[in-house]
């Protein structure tokens, strides 16, 4: 390509060229993006040395190697599309959440509400104590907690709560003697929304031999959707957390009472504080007016 067709291009280019590319800039940022936090990883790089082997094999023209390669490659699509059958569902029905795409769009967080971080901080120390009397006693719990992502499907599998989160109510759930046990406890806007609930089990291989199928339910629903998740082992007591597909083990109650903090009660930013410094002032100075005018007819 020569310097004056290179030229000519940026003459004719258009705003809407500059769209196309950032399209397709921001849809492959988020194809690799997916690719990474899940098992397909492993698949997409067996892809791709596939690809590479089939173009050296074309350079240096190994006919055997070429027409076996073509043939593969000519049904590769559905070959992909069978293979990536799990990832491509669960990316569908995270697209899927409207609300999530919202709050994304609108740069708007629910749990910036105010009247939340109250309830999610008693709810998050209520969690840790939990989860530290659990590991103490090897007492097995798994506990969600929803963020953008609705459960309401999950919500429906198990028994409605809509409780306060404490120390006892958790602990009454997670007592082995009673039949919600087993299942999970979905936390929303800092309350139990409900318990006993049944979670899709993630097909991750490299999972551990001692972790069995709570800790195969913690990840997939952090595979699933982006709430955090929580288990606690009945076998060695440790406490784990699940977040986008990964799970993180060996948490004490600070580090975990840290995380979630961090997690579910995001910090207010520098033009949020510069806000609510600037309404501090304007309510200060109208106090101070109203103040003067009260001393003046007094006077």
């Amino acid at each position: 390509m020569t310097l004056n067709s290179i030229v000519a291009n940026f003459q004719t280019f258009k705003l809407v060229d500059l769209l196309d590319i950032l399209i397709i800039a921001f849809l492959i940022y988020q194809l690799l993006g997916f690719v990474n936090r899940t098992r397909a990883g492993q698949l997409a790089k067996g892809a791709l040395i596939v690809m590479a082997v089939y173009l050296v094999a074309n350079i240096l023209n190994m006919r055997t190697v070429t027409w076996l390669l073509n043939s593969l490659l000519q049904v590769g699509l559905l070959t992909l599309v069978v293979l990536f059958q799990p990832e491509i569902r669960r990316a569908l029905e995270r697209m899927g959440q409207t609300d999530q795409w919202a709050y994304r769009f609108f740069n708007k967080n629910r749990y910036n509400d105010t009247s939340l971080k109250g309830a999610w901080r008693s709810a998050i120390i209520a969690i840790c104590d939990a989860a530290e009397r659990f590991s103490e006693t090897k007492t097995g719990a798994l506990i969600v907690l929803e963020r953008n992502t609705n459960l309401s499907e999950i919500v429906r599998t198990g028994t409605p709560v809509n409780s306060a989160v404490n120390l006892e109510v958790l602990g009454t759930i997670f007592y082995e003697g009673t039949p919600l046990h087993d299942g999970a406890a979905i936390i929303e806007n800092g309350r139990i929304k409900a318990a006993g609930c049944v979670l899709p089990l993630s097909n991750n291989l490299d999972l551990g031999k001692d972790m069995g199928t709570r800790h195969r339910a913690c990840l997939g629903i952090a595979e699933n959707s982006d709430a955090i998740a929580i288990v606690v082992s009945e076998e060695t007591g440790i406490i784990s957390m699940a977040k986008n597909g990964v799970l993180m083990r060996h948490f004490d109650r600070q580090t975990l009472y840290t995380r979630l903090v961090d997690e579910m009660i995001p910090k207010e930013t520098a033009s949020e504080k510069s806000a609510a410094e600037g309404w501090k002032a304007r309510g200060k100075r109208l106090l101070n007016w109203v103040n003067n005018k009260e001393e003046d007819e007094q006077q």
